[in-house]
């Protein structure tokens, strides 16, 4: 037996439901693989605001950077609208990023064969699509000062934001990017926009010294980022891994999310600095939000947390067998003609976020 440390945070809206899920695989791994895991379950969000009259407490905190690993479900809703802006949701989930330093967003974008005809796009632009946006977390427009409002003194109104990134920001950055682009196709896609902004100017101008310097084995190429946009929805599939600093990737991901045809079929992870040990803090969420129109109902996708826990056994934990067993388990499940209502089509079976569980917990078993 392995105790593997894991803090969960299913947070607001489906978040809970998509993340009950998910403990009936880690219960399946304790009793079927033998896998333990040492399971602490927190608040952030809008949950967290209501008890604690804050969207991360230090007590979550803390729990977190004592965690191998964190699985987040969303943030957010409607009923936190009118909150003072330090006290919403969505302030819970960038302290806990920036605190535990994860600077690295993984954004897989991935056409399961199943799921060809769920995307807007033709089948043959999209068909076989794999795409890994590596996004920069914790700098750039979100994070930079000098940040806020103010009243001039004729009256007016003026907002600031700063785009700010310094060299070895973008270094950390590029590694990771180029690290992962080593193990897939050897191919990198750098995205900035250094026709306008100096900030990007730099960052076009240090992720080619990094592949002149320590990775001439991979083939680096520069886009705009109006041009990028375009051509994921012209031709995705020239693209294998992108980088590209917060507010770029944000808008990117999210781009690309869509070629696979749901939001509710997408994982992500955001990972920190690797320590003496080769061991780095790591947070792991499904790109959706909470979606609170739909909260209750037992209709939402559970795929994507499923599929971020997969992406936590991989990254995290080195466990790539189970985390390939989730993947296939997922695989066979769409294969086999169940969907929940965002990915229906015609034919299909339509199925409760708790009936796709089950039967990913069938196929697990007949994979074991």
């Amino acid at each position: 037996m392995t105790a593997k440390k894991l803090l969960i945070l299913p947070g607001d809206g489906i978040g809970q439901e998509v993340m009950v899920q998910v403990r009936r695989i880690i219960d399946w791994m304790g009793k079927k693989r033998n896998i333990s895991f040492d399971i602490t379950e927190g608040l952030i969000g809008g949950s967290a605001y209501d008890v604690h009259g804050t969207p991360l407490a230090d007590e979550t905190l803390a729990d977190a950077m004592s965690a191998d690993a964190v699985l987040l479900g969303a943030v957010g809703g409607p009923k936190w609208d009118d909150l003072p802006f330090d006290k919403k949701p969505e302030r819970g989930l960038l302290k806990i990023r920036k605190e535990m330093g994860l600077f690295a967003n993984l954004r897989p974008a991935t056409v399961f064969d199943a799921l060809v005809d769920a995307s807007t796009l033709k089948a043959d632009v999209v068909q076989g699509l794999d795409i890994m946006i590596v996004r920069e977390l914790t700098g750039g427009l979100y994070f930079g000062q000098p940040r806020g409002i103010e009243t001039l003194p004729n009256g007016e109104r003026k907002g600031v934001n700063t785009l700010t990134y310094t060299t070895s920001e973008i270094q950390r950055i590029g590694r990771a990017a180029f690290d992962l682009a080593r193990k897939r196709n050897k191919k990198l896609c750098s995205v900035d926009k250094a026709n306008v902004l100096e900030c990007t100017v730099l960052w076009r101008e240090e992720m080619i010294k990094l592949q002149q310097t320590e990775y001439q084995d991979v083939e680096l190429t520069h886009m705009y980022v109006d041009n990028a946009a375009m051509q994921l929805v012209r031709n995705p599939k020239q693209f294998d891994v992108m980088v590209t600093e917060n507010m770029f990737g944000d808008i990117l991901s999210d781009c690309a999310a869509m070629l696979t045809g749901s939001l509710g079929m997408l994982p992500s992870a955001s990972l920190g600095a690797a320590d003496a040990n080769g061991n780095r803090k790591a947070l792991y969420e499904p790109v959706h939000g909470s979606a609170p129109d739909i909260q209750g109902k037992d209709i939402a996708n559970p795929l994507a947390t499923i599929l971020s826990f997969s992406m936590c056994l991989r990254y995290s934990f080195n466990m790539d067998a189970e985390a390939d067993m989730i993947e296939n388990a997922v695989k066979a499940v769409l294969k086999g003609g169940l969907r929940t209502a965002d990915i229906m089509a015609p034919g299909k079976a339509k199925v409760s976020t708790s009936v796709m569980g089950e039967s990913i917990i069938r196929e697990l078993e007949k994979l074991a």
